[in-house]
């Protein structure tokens, strides 16, 4: 707790949060959220998480790709690069240890957002502010549909910001996906 006050002390002047996501793939519902959470904050820290894990039907992209896709929809957005931080940080597999993981990773933030209670219990038990983001479509922006859509054969597209379906193919991530597929469990 002394940390997070002496960091949270010296950046008082300046509102910066914390959001953490996997984006496998990057999509259209992140966006937003992210675009909401800067009308709130100075800076915002995107947080890859499960950094270390690629090349699974789950986990296609490694953390690279997965920042280039960040950056590259932000960038078509026309969000300000100074407003925000991308930074990979791998799984640990105890919740509160890796929320002092992340902590250790970032620059100080004073809010968390997000959702999942595996990532905002820890931070909150630590002692950081929670707020909930909003949803925006879950049904139709969710990772998971898009990676079923690559495999059916079915348009993804149309639910990743542009720049983000043309690198998917530029570095043949839908191929993939569906190569991945095939010897996954």
């Amino acid at each position: 707790m002394v940390r997070k006050e002496l960091l949270n002390e010296r950046d008082s002047s300046m509102k910066r949060g914390l959001y953490v996501l996997r984006a496998q793939p990057l999509h259209l519902g992140h966006l937003k959220v992210i675009k909401s959470v800067l009308e709130e904050v100075d800076e915002l820290i995107i947080v890859v998480g499960s950094a270390q894990i690629n090349y699974e039907q789950h986990n296609p992209f490694t953390a690279g790709e997965r920042i280039t896709m960040i950056k590259l929809a932000l960038d078509e957005a026309g969000v300000d690069p100074s407003r925000y931080y991308v930074i990979p940080v791998p799984d640990v597999f105890s919740h509160k240890t890796w929320a002092m993981y992340v902590i250790s990773y970032v620059p100080s933030f004073s809010v968390v957002y997000s959702n999942n209670p595996t990532v905002t219990e820890p931070f909150r038990d630590i002692g950081y502010k929670i707020k909930p983001v909003p949803y925006y479509n879950r049904k139709e922006y969710s990772s998971t549909k898009i990676r079923r859509r690559i495999l059916a054969g079915e348009r993804w597209d149309d639910l990743v910001p542009p720049s983000v379906a043309k690198y998917i193919r530029s570095i043949r991530g839908d191929k993939r996906i569906k190569a991945i597929s095939k010897t996954s469990d």
